[in-house]
């Protein structure tokens, strides 16, 4: 017992140190399951947490309890973050509409929309994926955040009419060929910054923290200095934390021996 708590400590001290010095705490590579039971064992609690897995067709390949495993991955989130986002395709995240685990509540169907995916299937071709968001009923929403200075100035004289909150339909490029160059790393499905952010403004303030544990080049930690939010990150690839490190010139924590103490 001695041995899990000073390895315990020792996790939490490099977490704490990696985020006091870089705003985020990249974990080494292990399976999402693992990495949640970590953060549980931790106590660590979020503002949100971002989950991206692969979307069961396509790259990443095929499980045949896709469902189940999204549904566990849910259920182990449930307790640790206010907000919840699932990504996916329409009808692979249509899945998970019944099946939201309590504390977590329906709160919004999002759609990121661009229209220069290069498919070569003949027919209709695809222009958007799917975000489920998900929230408990204490959490809180930020719409003024996305206030224009003459909608803030009526906002504090009281004559702001309405809320303008962001559009349900986030519309931005794919990272591909010449578009998004700069942010390009390399990894097969990496998403814009531009849609990753009205996500995180609309449900956090500076000094909040963000979980994402299937964070693939590190799209999440990239957002951090910007909105002044700290963010833990990991992913079960070895390739794609090499990205997260390159990317956001953080190296991983090298606590893999403690962890597997903890875990066992």
């Amino acid at each position: 017992m001695l041995i899990k708590k000073n390895a315990i400590n020792k996790v939490t001290d490099a977490i704490q140190t990696s985020i006091a010095s870089n705003n985020i705490a990249i974990l080494p590579p292990m399976e999402i399951s693992d990495a949640l039971k970590l953060i549980h064992i931790l106590e660590l609690k979020f503002s949100v947490s971002m989950l991206d897995p692969w979307y069961n067709k396509g790259i990443g390949g095929v499980r045949d309890d896709y469902v189940k495993f999204i549904c566990n991955i849910l259920m182990l989130n449930s307790t640790i973050a206010k907000h919840v986002y699932l990504w996916g395709f329409p009808e692979i995240v249509a899945n998970f509409i019944d099946k939201i685990p309590k504390p977590l509540e329906y709160t919004c169907w999002l759609t990121w929309y661009y229209k220069n995916n290069p498919s070569v299937i003949r027919g209709w071709r695809s222009a958007q994926q799917t975000c489920l968001h998900l929230s408990s009923s204490d959490s809180t929403l930020y719409p003024e955040h996305f206030l224009t200075d003459k909608q803030l100035i009526l906002k504090e004289k009281g004559k702001l009419r309405y809320m303008p909150g962001p559009p349900s339909v986030i519309e931005a490029a794919l990272n591909i060929g010449f578009i998004g160059k700069k942010e390009q790393t390399g990894h097969p499905s990496q998403k814009p910054i531009s849609v990753y952010e009205p996500l995180l403004r609309m449900t956090t303030t500076p000094g909040d923290s963000v979980l994402d544990l299937m964070a693939g080049s590190g799209t999440t930690g990239a957002l951090c200095s910007p909105l002044g939010i700290t963010a833990i990150l990991c992913d079960e690839s070895e390739e794609y934390i090499k990205l997260m490190e390159k990317r956001l010139n953080v190296k991983r924590l090298r606590v893999k021996k403690y962890i597997n103490i903890i875990l066992k």
